[in-house]
């Protein structure tokens, strides 16, 4: 056992001295990150690919097709949320019961089935159908993902990583453009139009995806057989160091659970999340529809010209995401983007020329992975209790995305190229969650400014400090990340 000693930072708790283990952190981090983040993001890419290429197969006579009149269109895209809504927290409950492996690989499988006989429909009835599986199925994968993430990294390590989920959603926008492409050349194969061929052929991966991740997702640190023991002793000694991570808060507990569901923080940033998430589903879902009413473009050239967005915004999402953890702060940069994706959405309805309003979805795209995924580890950051962090990550979540079921209807068919009610509200959605971030940003200052005061101690007089660090983060001695 090595005598070096760690130094480290308890959050108001004072300075704490722990072993090493013989183990170099920083080689160790970038172990975590080789085994799990390729998996991790393949799971995401797959998953926002299939959620959203309907919107790719929409250019290639999907709607005549199965004969779809009227919003028939917006109501297949905005189901999925109704089934995807009512299990995002049931099923972020069951990831440790069931083990991560276990539970990851299954959903991944079922939505893989799924998603490839979405290619096979015949009717709207149909449509809608799998579209329901669809949305119970792969309802379990994301907010499990963040939830797993917390079981290997840290708070200063949390915003990178779920980057790298966000990055996936980018990389799943711009792929979906490009096989959209790719694939539409099967047009007429088999006696099939070519949006059923996307549909299976971004299917089948996800399919052989779940089985490989039931052999390949560890469960947690203590069960990861790409490390050795002394590693897995760091892994523990790692999350002991941060302010109200005791040994009862790693377990989930219902007292926990109505915390979370109690906390009026939550119930801000849940708020925040609709409003940024409305954003999310209605760019990605009908950029290929916006882009192709600019001006004339070609099926091909709309597909392709919807990568350069997504790969702005995946870039910009990781530098700040990078910058975020470097220096522990989350609401300066969810202010900031958000404004440049409002500024985006005030461009794109003026009555300018094709050029500047494709250069608007640019800003959009710019703000909109940073304002959507930097509160999912703010959140996180500042529940350092199992059962509450995934209770309010659940809701987080669930209540965001339940934007996804209004997003396709304010885009109306009707309403087209312009789209002015569509843009117009996902301009006042993200203004109202930017608003929000900001808020939040001023009360968590405010409030580590009066507990380093001491003004918020009265009524924990008396309490051990063991009890202390059972509250959490209602502990006078936490401190949030602002």
């Amino acid at each position: 056992m090595s005598d070096t000693k760690l130094e480290t930072q308890s959050d108001g708790a004072g300075v704490v001295e722990d072993l090493t283990f013989g183990v170099d952190e920083k080689k160790l981090v970038r172990k975590l990150d080789r085994h799990l983040i390729p998996l991790i993001m393949l799971l995401y890419t797959f998953s926002f690919l299939d959620r959203v290429n309907i919107g790719n197969a929409r250019l290639y006579k999907m709607e005549a097709d199965l004969g779809l009149v009227g919003n028939q269109y917006q109501i297949a895209v905005s189901i999925l949320f109704v089934t995807y809504l009512s299990f995002e927290v049931p099923s972020n409950l069951a990831l440790k019961p069931f083990t991560p492996s276990r539970w990851i690989a299954f959903i991944t499988t079922a939505w893989g089935i799924v998603a490839t006989c979405t290619g096979l429909v015949q009717n709207f009835g149909a449509l809608v159908a799998v579209r329901l599986l669809l949305g119970a199925v792969e309802a379990g994968l994301f907010p499990g993902l963040n939830v797993y993430l917390t079981f290997f990294y840290t708070k200063h390590e949390l915003a990178m990583r779920v980057g790298y989920l966000f990055v996936s959603a980018a990389i799943a926008g711009s792929l979906g453009g490009l096989l959209a492409y790719g694939i539409g050349h099967l047009e007429g194969a088999q006696g099939m139009n070519g949006w059923r061929w996307i549909m299976i052929i971004e299917g089948l991966p996800s399919v052989v995806l779940g089985i490989v991740t039931f052999f390949l997702l560890p469960n947690d640190a203590e069960n990861a057989y790409f490390l050795d023991e002394n590693e897995k002793k760091l892994m523990v000694a790692r999350f002991r160091r941060n302010y109200g991570d005791t040994a009862s808060a790693q377990h989930f507990s219902k007292k926990d659970m109505y915390l979370a569901f109690k906390d009026w923080k939550v119930w801000a940033f849940c708020f925040a999340q609709f409003g940024v998430d409305t954003m999310l589903y209605g760019f990605s879902t009908f950029l290929p529809t916006i882009i192709n009413g600019l001006a004339k473009w070609t099926t091909a050239e709309v597909q392709l010209l919807t990568i350069p967005c997504y790969f702005m915004g995946a870039v910009t999402y990781m530098v700040v995401a990078w910058l975020s953890d470097r220096t522990q702060r989350r609401g300066v940069f969810v202010v900031i983007f958000g404004t440049v994706s409002v500024i985006g959405y005030g461009i794109l309805l003026s009555d300018s020329s094709a050029a500047v309003r494709y250069f608007a979805c640019f800003l959009i795209a710019i703000g909109l992975y940073v304002t959507v995924g930097l509160p999912l580890a703010w959140v996180p950051n500042n529940t350092p209790r199992y059962g509450k962090c995934t209770t309010a990550n659940g809701m987080q979540l669930t209540i965001g995305n339940a934007s996804g079921i209004m997003a396709p209807f304010i885009f109306l068919t009707a309403e087209g190229p312009r789209y002015i009610k569509g843009n117009a509200v996902s301009l006042s959605m993200v203004g109202m969650s930017t608003c929000i971030y900001a808020f939040m940003w001023f009360w968590f200052s405010r409030e580590n400014r009066r507990r380093d005061a001491g003004q918020v101690t009265g009524q924990f007089e008396g309490m051990s400090e063991e009890e202390l660090a059972e509250l959490g983060d209602e502990s006078p001695q936490y401190r949030y990340t602002i």
